[in-house]
């Protein structure tokens, strides 16, 4: 079970440190080492919230998601997102980034380091988002009940994630400014470059959140359709229209968990580039880590972790919003990427425990607790 989940990561991992050996000896292999640690430490919450997806989809979509979604992942969000980035922050054709990021290094590394506040800005902004709507949401289930309750009702307001995201992104500039000045003002108009990209990044999340509720309103659309087709199918005894929509559906939530996943990307690329600047050494070292968060989202599928561990989700977007508030901090500040990772990994393991305590207390209580146990599942 183990090695046909994650036959293909341990392939690619061994691929990749080979190539990161011959590409640049020992220390390029560390190097591509630490990224795919990295890249899987920022990453879990990505699996996590992937799994809740992934679990209503077939082996067949779970195969394909397994395999051109690691295409667009790896390839798309891996290796061209990082010279997306510089291109637009230089002013540079793609082809002169690529040739930038390949001959000249310690220019490519200036014009990373410039476009890091943007980075910062942006990056910050559409996670804070995604923290914010979850956080806001009123759920069956809630882990911090003192904390999320109130939140809930608050949440009733309309736009409130908005306002309060703009709110930070107005407070981050403004910190920013203020420090640019007393070091003498040379750098001031970058405050304006972190609003702007701080916008941006707030804008691209409104897009990609108005993407993925219609494609999830198209979802529920075809389910509803499917189940009626199926009954009519049972009566007739034809029930090729049935599975016809039944891919039509399966497709929609593909889309929808492909826009998703390229949404979580964000952090591990961001967070790559505290790492190192040569972009080939970032592609082999994301791209094993993407393979491995893949891996571990099929896992946890095929295992009903995220069934019988009902709180992962909830630690999953707190990792998110604490990094959410690293990002914009680090437009000012310099903050290792192994606080970065640790903070992660330490509110999903208390998730993870509390989720255990909880399924005990379950236990103990027996037939009612099963019951309530089985209500409390199926509201994730």
């Amino acid at each position: 079970m183990l090695l046909k989940t994650f036959g293909w990561s341990f392939a690619v991992t061994a691929l990749g440190l080979v190539a990161a050996v011959f590409y640049g000896g020992w220390t390029a292999f560390g190097v591509v080492a630490i990224l795919s640690i990295l890249e899987i430490s920022l990453s879990f919450d990505n699996a996590v919230i992937n799994a809740g997806i992934l679990k209503k989809m077939s082996a067949f979509w779970q195969k394909i998601f397994l395999t051109i979604g690691v295409l667009i992942a790896v390839f798309g969000m891996r290796l061209v997102f990082p010279v997306v980035i510089v291109a637009v922050s230089a002013q540079l054709g793609p082809i002169e980034a690529v040739d930038l990021a390949l001959t000249d290094k310690d220019r490519y590394q200036e014009l990373v380091t410039d476009a890091h506040p943007a980075i910062a800005a942006f990056g910050g902004m559409f996670l804070l988002m995604i923290f914010l709507d979850f956080l806001f949401e009123d759920r069956d289930i809630k882990w911090l009940g003192w904390l999320e309750r109130p939140l809930a009702k608050l949440g009733k307001v309309d736009m409130l994630s908005v306002c309060i995201a703009l709110i930070v992104l107005l407070i981050s500039a403004m910190t920013f400014a203020t420090h640019a000045h007393q070091h003498g003002g040379t750098h001031v108009d970058k405050a304006e470059t972190v609003l702007l990209a701080g916008i941006a990044g707030l804008i691209t999340y409104l897009i990609v959140g108005g993407l993925s509720g219609f494609f999830e309103d198209k979802l529920e659309e075809e389910e509803e359709r499917e189940h009626e087709a199926e009954e009519a199918a049972a009566r007739s005894g034809k029930p090729k229209s049935a599975v016809a929509i039944a891919g039509k559906a399966a497709f929609f939530m593909f889309l929808y968990l492909e826009v998703l996943d390229a949404s979580f990307s964000f952090d591990g690329v961001i967070g790559a580039f505290a790492v190192t600047n040569d972009i080939v050494l970032m592609a082999l070292g994301l791209g094993i880590g993407a393979m491995y968060v893949r891996s571990l989202t099929v896992y946890l599928v095929r295992q009903g972790t995220l069934d019988d561990y009902v709180y992962l989700e909830h630690g999953a977007h707190y990792a998110i919003g604490a990094l959410a508030v690293i990002l914009l901090i680090t437009i000012q500040y310099q903050i290792s990427e192994l606080i970065t990772g640790l903070i992660g990994v330490v509110l999903i393991g208390a998730s993870f425990w509390s989720s255990v305590r909880r399924n005990k207390r379950l236990a103990e209580a027996e037939g009612p607790g099963n019951s309530e146990k089985a209500e409390v599942s199926s509201g994730v």
